[in-house]
């Protein structure tokens, strides 16, 4: 199996691994760190993520020039864009460190909300994290130097090493009676490991090198040229899911922030399942681009994975609103009470809602990468973000954590529309047949599933055991359901065929 073959294989292990061990990790570390601690932890790490944007995109960078000094055999060239990018590097870290001195001497002025024990918590969290995000910025770079090498696997296996093992250190940590402060100092002593790790791999079996053998502005002016659109999707990530929690860090408690991080981490599980489906056809939308595919072909290939991938989120997102609000409270009630899961379920919900049409969509994203065509879509984005964090932290004063995320749902829902008259106009997909198709027969399915999901929830019981039973039949009646009715030809054959292989191992062992 070939490196990049082994690398989807290992990406799925890792959404799989990171979900699972996520759900099961949450509520385990919310418990022993209390409701206040745990919103302190994630927010210090979400302002501090806010400040890892000074890598510009460098790490993108690095992937794309490694791969193509590789493949010119330009040895000399490429330890030269090494040297220069870890220059660069140096400088970002240090910037990151006075950033750093300078923030620390105003957290407290900061966060008005925080007692006095949860300021000398915060600063002790946010030094360490400084320190972390100025020595993995200049240290992810050799992960880079994999990818851009097409080395796969080696860096994916190292990661999910570090996300099991580390798993299993927290717990032992926690069990034992560390706080937010213990968990800061082992992700530290990983992410120096992992770096020590990755770095002997790149030298030693690579054969990689940094060697600066002459220096020039407009050699660094190239390599910012490119990764300034990746930044601006940074940026957009940041205003996406960390905006909030420094929004909500400075008029609100740190149990609202607990709350609100648990919403957000629920809405991005979301995505993950969408995602992997759409991720792997940006090379198929390459190759119908550069064949010069018309916007109607272009809109046959979007509905196919549009339709799919609604069928999936349906199921998620319907049965998250029948029986998600349970699951919350089951999952995370003993620490943020029955009003604090009552949040964050709806929050989570908001996300979903939010979400939904950009996941089913996404193959429109790999046709404007295709096409070289992310300006408009990074500018719009980043725009109604930015409005829609605004506009969350004003509804925020009187609603707390669920008047930022609809503010910031808002702007996602605006985005979208504007995004898809793009499609439509400028890129020539036919967003109204889309809708239309994608629609046909399973919408009315997905309303038939809900209204009996409904009555689902009339099953008597409150515990584990109770939300489990009505999950199994949540899931036989909609995928029965919406088999039968909700599917069309190629998709039914598209589920006997992903199924039949399976069948017959089933059948060989019996």
């Amino acid at each position: 199996m070939s490196q990049i073959k082994k690398g989807a294989a290992l990406n799925y292990v890792t959404i799989l691994l990171t979900n699972v061990i996520g759900l099961v990790m949450t509520p385990f570390i919310l418990n022993h760190l209390g409701k206040s601690e745990y919103g302190i932890y994630l927010t210090i790490g979400a302002l501090v993520g806010t400040i890892s944007l000074l890598d510009f995109g460098l790490n993108n960078a690095v992937v794309r020039f490694v791969a193509k000094y590789k493949a010119e055999n330009d040895r000399k060239g490429e330890e030269n864009f090494l040297a220069t990018t870890m220059l660069i590097y140096l400088v970002i870290s240090s910037l990151v460190v006075i950033i750093g001195v300078v923030f620390y001497g105003y957290i407290d002025l900061y966060f008005t909300k925080m007692t006095p024990d949860e300021i000398k918590i915060a600063k002790v969290i946010f030094s360490i994290f400084i320190f972390n995000v100025a020595v993995g910025l200049p240290g992810g770079t050799l992960t880079g130097i994999c990818n851009g090498y097409e080395d796969f696997v080696f860096p994916k296996t190292l990661n999910i090493i570090r996300y099991v093992v580390r798993s299993i250190t927290v717990v032992g940590i926690l069990l034992l009676g560390g706080k937010a402060i213990a968990l800061v100092i082992v992700d530290s002593i990983f992410n120096i490991l992992i770096i020590l790790i990755t770095g002997y791999y790149v030298t030693k079996k690579l054969h990689v090198r940094a060697k600066l053998h002459s220096f020039s502005v407009k050699y660094i002016k190239q390599i910012f040229s490119y990764s300034s659109w990746i930044f601006v999707f940074a940026l957009v990530s940041i205003f996406q899911w960390k905006a909030g929690h420094w929004v909500l860090g400075r008029i609100s408690t740190p149990g609202v922030l607990a709350v609100y991080g648990i919403g957000i981490t629920l809405g991005t599980y979301y995505g993950a399942f969408s995602s992997a489906i759409s991720s792997v056809f940006l090379p198929r939308a390459t190759k119908m681009s550069v064949g010069n595919a018309t916007g109607e072909e272009l809109t046959d290939m979007m509905i196919k994975i549009g339709r799919i991938s609604f069928i999936i989120l349906m199921f998620i997102l319907t049965a998250f609103i029948l029986f998600g609000n349970q699951f919350v409270i089951l999952w995370v009630g003993g620490t943020l009470g029955i009003e604090g899961s009552f949040q964050a379920w709806v929050i989570a919900i908001l996300i979903m809602i939010g979400y939904t049409l950009p996941l089913v969509q996404g193959f429109s994203k790999s046709i404007l990468e295709a096409k070289g065509q992310l300006r408009f879509r990074a500018m719009t984005y980043l725009s109604f973000m930015i409005l829609g964090t605004v506009l969350g932290g004003m509804l925020a004063v009187d609603y707390g954590a669920i008047g930022m995320i609809v503010g910031s749902v808002i702007g996602w829902l605006i985005i979208q529309l504007i995004m898809n008259f793009y499609f439509h106009y400028k890129i020539e997909l036919n967003i109204f047949r889309f809708f239309r198709e994608m629609f046909h027969k399973t919408i009315l399915t997905v309303l038939l599933i809900f209204a009996i999901g409904y009555t689902i929830n009339y099953i008597p019981g409150i515990g584990w055991i109770n939300f489990i039973i009505k999950a199994i039949v949540y899931t036989f009646v909609y995928g029965v359901l919406m088999y039968l009715i909700g599917t069309i030809e190629f998709e039914k054959q598209l589920f006997k065929k992903t199924l039949s292989p399976i069948i017959i191992k089933i059948k060989n062992i019996l």
